[in-house]
């Protein structure tokens, strides 16, 4: 495996957002543009948070990658933000919201 990861904190957004931590229109064409090329030189590893475009790099790196390569194709590292967590019972409802996000329902989609 080469070791250079795909980190999708600043993905690309629409119009002139100057903060592009919170920026939440993503440039999907262009994002996927981007996967296209990592995958295509033998890139695999992909990594994202929960809190990363207000939660939409989850969403937009499940249609630019998820639905688009098959699963053994990619390693994808979904981080738990847990510097904003301050009750012991945040955990599990931000872990069960980040499955959530990833759920494909087509039938034999596992995640792993």
């Amino acid at each position: 495996m080469k070791k250079l990861g795909f980190g999708c904190m600043r993905l690309p957004v629409l119009g002139e957002s100057k903060d592009f931590m919170s920026a939440e229109d993503i440039d999907l064409a262009q994002f996927c543009q981007m996967v296209d090329r990592f995958m295509e030189r033998g890139f695999t590893y992909f990594d994202t948070s929960y809190v990363y475009h207000n939660g939409k790099s989850e969403v937009f790196l499940k249609e630019a990658l998820v639905k688009r390569y098959p699963r053994e194709s990619f390693l994808l590292a979904d981080k738990l933000p847990t510097f904003s967590i301050t009750r012991p019972e945040q955990v599990s409802a931000i872990f069960e919201e980040q499955l959530e996000r990833w759920e494909d329902p087509s039938p034999g989609y596992v995640l792993s």
